[in-house]
């Protein structure tokens, strides 16, 4: 081991001071050298949003935290006193937070996080998707997206970024080594190489206007995130940045092998009553993910951890709800003997658990009052797979987009807004040139659809269906239908409704080759 360790690269620098964390696995394994999507960074975007708060009263962990955040605030706060009218932009912006504060700190950080990494970056800070598209939590403090452009012009924000360049530099330097050897020996472990994961990202955001004992986690779809920022001692929370890591090396894998969980779903009916988040309640294949997850940082403490303190960690995952950390702490045992890396190995992890044995002795179990929240704020694993079906279905691959989903459509829990995968379902069979099927899934889209763009565009498909079958009253109804569903918020919907009204619809007619 000693020996790979030594094949280490040194820092990648991009702008925004970005240090990648490549490495190239090499030796007997055979592993790809392409570099791995993994990079350490900072952004101007994150920067500003967290100066905003904390020039509005963020206080959280101020005394322990890195002194350039106080250095920031003290300049900013200057700025605020000196500049003709940045109060009057400092005061409105200030008032919606306070209107959003709630009584934990930390949660109302995690919004502010959660809203910057779906901004652009300065000077716009244009929302990257519609609002409805949003996260809960950072749509719920959006309306401070139109004040950050004032904010950031007014008291002159890029020029105090571009001051402490220099700081910012250090401590990515810093913080570089201890992350890319997490990286490394996480996927010598599982004899896994990020390099192969192909259009996906994983990226460490280090930011000093945060509170330093808070980390913030998101999963994204293909791409992961995770916020931290230094403390005094410079100390870093490595386990749950590992525990996120963990996250983007095997949620793929599960998605892969989407089918090889429905088997364990009875094991959700013996988990109800546990304290651990309700997703985990209703997805099969999200439990045994972080169960495994959870096996692998048990398996992988260092050697001198008593073997009483691995139990009462086994039995504390019982106890919260994570019933089958217990079945792959013990399969991970053979797998370290193997050589077969993860990637081939996972389905046969899931194969071999015993539901009828795993249900009795869960069964029997005692459940804890509370557990500890989950680390990785993830969109829930059917947003996930129809963001991978919309990006297969422009790519042209109808066929993976149709079958995504499905998948993602099968897995909904009754009474749950099925819209999208409906929508998408008969987007595809649309350019499948299936009219009937497409007709039929835009109708079941707008039973259970509760997103607007989902209405809306629905009505305006079935009207033009119906114009294709010479049906224009029908038609007219579907475009009147779309005209009202579309409101303010939906332009481009508004005037393809507004057309059909106007003049039946024809398909575009296809140009001849020269």
């Amino acid at each position: 081991m000693r020996e790979i360790r030594g094949n280490f690269l040194g820092l990648r620098v991009r702008p925004a001071f970005a240090l990648g964390l490549a490495m190239v696995l090499v030796g007997a394994s055979g592993w790809a050298q392409n570099r791995p999507q993994v990079t350490l960074e900072t952004s101007e975007t994150l920067f500003t949003v967290l100066t905003a708060i904390n020039t509005c009263g963020y206080d959280q962990e101020l005394s322990v935290s890195d002194p350039l955040r106080m250095q920031i605030r003290s300049e900013v706060g200057k700025a605020a006193e000196s500049i003709v009218g940045a109060q009057d932009v400092i005061g409105p912006m200030c008032a919606l937070y306070r209107r959003h504060q709630g009584g934990d700190p930390a949660h109302d950080l995690s919004h502010y996080v959660s809203l910057a990494l779906y901004l652009e970056e300065p000077p716009t800070f244009r929302l990257k998707v519609r609002e409805a598209e949003l996260p809960p939590d950072a749509e719920a403090v959006a309306d401070m997206v139109p004040l950050m452009e004032d904010f950031y012009q007014k008291l002159g924000l890029h020029a105090i970024w571009e001051r402490h360049h220099q700081r910012y530099t250090e401590l990515t330097e810093y913080y570089h080594e201890p992350l890319a050897r997490m990286t490394f020996d996480t996927e010598i472990y599982l004899k896994l190489a990020s390099s192969e994961y192909l259009g996906r990202q994983f990226t460490i955001y280090l930011e000093a206007m945060g509170a330093p004992g808070q980390t913030n986690a998101r999963d994204y779809g293909s791409e992961y995130y995770v916020v931290i920022s230094p403390t005094l001692s410079t100390a870093i929370k490595m386990q749950q940045i590992r525990h996120t890591y963990l996250h983007y090396l095997l949620d793929p894998l599960a998605m892969k092998n989407f089918g090889s969980f429905k088997r364990l779903e009875p094991l959700l009916d013996e988990v109800q009553n546990a304290p651990m988040d309700e997703a985990f309640k209703n997805n099969v294949s999200l439990l045994a993910t972080e169960c495994l997850i959870r096996a692998i940082e048990l398996r992988t403490l260092p050697r001198r951890t008593p073997e009483t303190e691995r139990t009462a960690k086994l039995d504390e995952a019982d106890k919260e709800g994570y019933v089958l950390t217990r079945y792959f702490y013990d399969a991970l045992g053979k797998f370290e003997k193997d050589p077969e890396g993860m990637r081939n190995a996972f389905a046969d992890l899931i194969g071999r658990i015993d539901v009828g044995a795993e249900r009795k002795r869960v069964s029997v179990l005692q459940f804890a009052k509370q557990a500890t929240p989950e680390l990785v704020q993830a969109r829930p694993r059917n947003e996930v797979l129809l963001l991978n079906a919309e990006r297969r279905m422009a790519a042209g691959d109808l066929g993976s987009a149709q079958k995504l989903a499905q998948q993602a459509l099968d897995q909904q829990a009754p009474g749950e807004d099925s819209g999208r995968a409906l929508f998408l379902l008969a987007q595809i069979a649309t350019m499948n040139r299936d009219m009937d099927g497409a007709r039929d899934y835009f109708e079941r889209a707008l039973q259970t659809a509760r997103e607007p763009k989902v209405i809306a565009w629905s009505h305006i498909y079935l009207g033009r269906i119906f114009d294709l079958k010479e049906n224009r009253n029908a038609a007219l109804d579907q475009y009147r239908a779309a005209l009202d569903a579309a409101g303010a918020g939906l332009p481009e919907a508004k005037l393809a409704a507004r057309r059909g009204l106007e003049q039946a619809y024809e398909p575009p007619v296809a140009k001849q080759p020269q």
